[in-house]
């Protein structure tokens, strides 16, 4: 088995990617900005040859919401073209192509770039994490009515589920880009603002609130879901119970 490097290893998808793949009996190297022996800040790629030195696979799962994540992937393709890695699975977001927000549209650049790269890839996208969602919850809830946008719909996934897939396509060859993974369930987030006030045992009204622009009008449509990809086994009510409780929140 070849040596594997993922990026982002220490994140919310990344250290379980790393995890399975160890399991797996692969090598794998873990890249962030502050693992040690390879910390690495892939926006100005320094150190980055050596942590690619002799990798075969670069499971690409280091992201961030401010920004930069086109001229990290920039310096990760040069950096693999050099190293003659064989083969960049890359984690997108379902919707890329449909929703006019700039993290989204950047995560589409990087797609493109490894289309256009000359290396071998896998594309995968996924639904928003349980995770995500959670946090999103969370800051709904600390006024005393909790306002959430109308109308909008999610299909949250659990992230140790993407993480196994993640794996097994980073053990096998390119594969350009294969299906979406998205969660078991569509719910508005009202519901899941319910959800998670029972598992917390929080009081609040939850008031749906209408908002402007492209943005939410594309979200509102559904451009960020995948209910013919509705493979997820975990809901978030499994989530919610592995993760919260009454009080912790």
């Amino acid at each position: 088995m070849g040596t594997i490097l993922v990026t982002g290893g220490t994140g919310t998808l990344g250290r379980h990617v790393a995890e399975l793949l160890r399991a797996g009996g692969h090598e794998v190297r873990v890249l962030s900005r502050h693992a040690s022996p390879y910390a690495v800040d892939l926006r100005d790629g320094k150190g980055l040859d050596a942590a690619l030195a002799g990798v075969d696979t670069v499971v690409h799962c280091a992201s961030s919401p401010r920004g930069g994540d086109d001229t990290a992937a920039r310096h990760l393709i040069d950096g693999a073209q050099r190293a003659g890695v064989g083969h960049v699975v890359y984690i997108s977001v379902v919707g890329v192509d449909r929703v006019p927000l700039r993290y989204y549209r950047t995560k589409l650049a990087v797609e493109q770039l490894l289309e256009r790269s000359g290396l071998g890839w896998t594309v995968l996208r996924a639904t928003q994490f349980h995770d995500l969602v959670l946090k999103v919850l969370e800051a709904c809830a600390k006024p005393p009515v909790m306002l959430v946008p109308a109308g909008l719909p999610d299909q949250p996934i659990e992230v140790t589920e993407v993480a196994a897939r993640l794996a097994e396509l980073a053990a096998g060859a390119p594969a350009g880009r294969v299906p979406d993974l998205a969660g078991p369930q569509v719910r508005p987030l009202e519901d899941l603002a319910r959800s998670y006030l029972r598992a917390t045992g929080r009081r609040r009204r939850v008031l749906p609130v209408p908002l402007a622009g492209r943005t939410y009008r594309a979200f509102r449509a559904g451009g960020h879901l995948a209910p013919d990809r509705a493979v997820g086994r975990a809901t978030f009510e499994d989530f919610l119970a592995r993760h919260v409780g009454p009080g912790t929140r």
